[in-house]
């Protein structure tokens, strides 16, 4: 794959020309409840099984979502990688005719070099995504895959114009889902200032308030959230842009729930998502949270949330200990500088979330054709043979 570096991609978004008046010559909305619900899902689309997968499958699991399409940012994994992940993804359950467009490499203006000094200036953080020190492979390396390589191709078209492209097309219908840094939506905004304002909505995974945790991520820093973090100029851009309404799912409400139960429910399923998820369904932990598939479930179903609380909000942007945290401000406190108000999701059903991620994933897929099956899983390790025991003295 052929992607044009993020300098070149800017240089290239600045000289853009400007889009035509097309969208006030665009299709009305359809009306009706009928009508599908249109959604782009941006994702950090590491894999294969995890929360990145889980909130794809979300979507594409529900009769009642059109996906225009998939695209692809840096974040937890390499983009390169993870546009693999998901080709692979939509191959395995039958939707290759939803198509995968590769976005950024890398955030705007954080750099690898910055944040390890920083790091080992201000403190160590638990999660760096793409930039942890276990990672050994360069940015557009792909190793091996465990599901397997795609033989499907990613789009030729890069995320950003992807996207404006959609919203002028269908304006004022189209969700955008962002579930991993915000650096392709930031990146969409920039080429066109029109492009939140021609969308219906933003859905984000990102932020955090105050998350009642002892989990090492948050107790000393409690304002910080990955997303965000890897890339807080991209945040900033996202936030402050004109939506017409934007629903955070935060560390807060993500934290109040688990999945052991759902993967443990599907685990009988013959459907390819169910099965997809079991196989490569992870039994250290880093998984029992509902990241990304709570965003997505709660758009699907808004009844899954109990409590939001409206508030101002923006990213630190001070090259610091605080880079990257979540900035919330009140109608009482709010600086001058226009923001708008966000949602931001802080009580959660999790039993309904359960029920419905269960509904979803052990479903037949909307529209397959043509799965192609995951290869088997490997062989579970022969238990140890116990060492003779000791020789009485």
């Amino acid at each position: 794959m052929k992607i044009a570096s993020l300098a070149a991609a800017l240089a290239f978004l600045a000289g853009a020309a400007g889009f035509p008046a097309a969208r006030a010559q665009a299709a009305a909305s359809p009306s009706g409840s009928d009508a599908p619900l249109l959604v782009i899902a941006d994702q950090d689309a590491s894999g294969p099984g995890g929360s990145d997968m889980a909130s794809l499958l979300v979507l594409l699991q529900s009769p009642r979502v059109r996906v225009l399409g998939i695209t692809v940012v840096s974040g937890d994994s390499w983009r390169d990688e993870e546009v693999q992940h998901a080709l692979r993804l939509l191959e395995t359950i039958g939707r290759t005719d939803i198509k995968v467009y590769p976005g950024a490499a890398f955030p705007l203006v954080r750099t690898q070099e910055w944040t390890k000094l920083n790091s080992d200036l201000n403190g160590k953080v638990t999660w760096m995504g793409a930039w942890r020190e276990t990672r050994h492979t360069a940015w557009d390396e792909v190793p091996p895959l465990d599901e397997g390589a795609p033989v499907t191709r990613a789009a030729d078209e890069d995320a950003a114009h992807f996207m404006v492209r959609m919203v002028h097309q269908y304006p004022h219908q189209v969700t955008i889902y962002g579930a991993g840094p915000l650096t392709n939506i930031a990146l969409a905004q920039r080429l066109d200032p029109h492009f939140a304002e021609l969308a219906k909505e933003l859905i984000i995974m990102g932020g955090s308030l105050s998350p009642k945790t002892e989990a090492h991520e948050w107790y000393n820093l409690p304002r910080h959230e990955f997303n965000f973090w890897f890339d807080p100029e991209a945040a900033d851009i996202v936030l402050n842009a004109p939506w017409h309404n934007v629903m955070v799912t935060s560390v807060d409400v993500s934290i109040q729930t688990r999945l052991a139960g759902v993967i443990k429910a599907i685990r009988g399923s013959q459907a390819p998502a169910a099965r997809y998820l079991v196989q490569y369904s992870r039994s250290n932990g880093l998984s029992d949270y509902a990241w990304d598939e709570l965003a997505a479930a709660a758009w699907l179903d808004p009844a899954i949330i109990l409590k939001q609380r409206d508030a101002y909000m923006d990213v630190n942007l001070t090259r610091g200990p605080a880079y990257g945290n979540t900035l919330t401000w009140s109608d009482y406190d709010k600086p001058l500088l226009h923001h708008d108000l966000v949602h931001v999701q802080t009580e959660v059903d999790a039993g309904r979330l359960e029920r419905d991620l269960i509904s979803l994933f052990s479903a037949p897929t909307p529209g397959a054709h043509d799965a192609r099956p995951l290869p088997p899983p490997p062989p579970a390790a022969a238990p140890s043979t116990p060492p003779p025991p000791a020789a009485q003295p």
